[in-house]
């Protein structure tokens, strides 16, 4: 995966993996932008998640990550964007199938259920891994919302 800026994004209840996360593009060098939330006051995911779809979307970042509670939440906010492409992994193999077969563009973990170490290892599958192309390039093509 060609790596411009990550962009971060992430609710009260992702914020302390977020954290986590932004040690691990440090220590790896990876340049990123977060767009929030700042803190563990409760908050609401969409806010950072539509910031993070349009950062995808306009080409200031890619890839991405978005952290909430479950994962859930954040990614369908996220996948509401035409051109994101956002898959929930809470083990490395999972992070390693929707970077090959679904050229994810953001990687979504869940925050009350992912630790560090798990965490890590998520990251550098997702960084690490090509789409395969073949036919998993057709059903990419598939995804975008029509528009009337």
């Amino acid at each position: 995966m060609e790596i411009k800026t990550i962009g971060l994004a992430c609710d009260h209840a992702g914020f302390p993996l977020k954290k986590y996360v932004i040690q691990y593009l440090e220590e790896h060098g990876y340049p990123y932008k977060d767009y929030g939330t700042y803190s563990d006051m409760s908050c609401d995911y969409p806010d950072f998640g539509h910031a993070l779809a349009e950062g995808i979307e306009s080409g200031e970042v890619y890839p991405g990550i978005g952290i909430c509670g479950s994962g859930q939440g954040i990614s369908m906010v996220l996948n509401k964007h035409n051109g994101v492409r956002a898959g929930v992994a809470w083990e490395p193999e999972i992070a390693r199938l929707i970077r090959q077969h679904n050229d994810a563009n953001v990687l979504v973990m869940p925050g009350r259920f992912v630790d560090n170490k798990t965490a890590a290892k998520i990251m550098d599958e997702f960084f690490k891994v090509p789409f395969e192309g073949g036919r998993h390039q057709r059903r990419v093509e598939k995804i975008p919302a029509v528009k009337e």
